[in-house]
């Protein structure tokens, strides 16, 4: 199985230098979509309900206090992406892919995984509470 390193370098790799906001949102809707189309998650790591929208704090520390990102700063992968998992993120990117990493934050502002995760919190508190891949799965398999 991929982890998140795998998942965020082959986005780089397909985009070229990103800002890591968005990437942390192409790495959660490649997450959710996988859910959805093979009912697997794409990699263990856990993303959390950030006040800035979802983020996947294992990558986070990667990439901590940079603005924009490239696939040579990640370097912690396994390599073991299938076929499958590339034609997910790939789907992933035709859609979602020209999108600011603002909008898509913005965008998971509205959606029920971020909002049930940040249940009880206010827009601009901190949270290290879990997505849960349930409600990933719940939700955008119902779009």
């Amino acid at each position: 199985m991929a982890n998140v390193f795998d998942v965020a370098k082959y986005i780089l790799e397909q985009t070229g230098e990103i800002s890591t906001m968005k990437l942390q949102k192409l790495c959660y809707y490649s997450q959710a979509w996988s859910l959805v189309w093979t009912e697997e998650p794409l990699f263990h790591e856990r993303i959390e309900a950030w006040a800035n929208g979802p983020v996947c704090p294992e990558l986070y520390k990667k990439h901590k206090g940079m603005f924009k990102i490239s696939a040579n700063t990640i370097s912690d992968t396994t390599g073991d992406m299938t076929d499958d998992e590339k034609n997910t993120i790939d789907t992933v990117l035709k859609f979602y892919g020209e999108k600011t990493g603002l909008w898509l934050s913005q965008l998971t502002h509205m959606e029920a995984p971020w909002l049930n995760a940040r249940e009880g919190l206010s827009v601009n508190d901190r949270s290290a509470k879990e997505i849960l891949l349930s409600d990933m799965a719940e939700y955008y398999g119902s779009l």
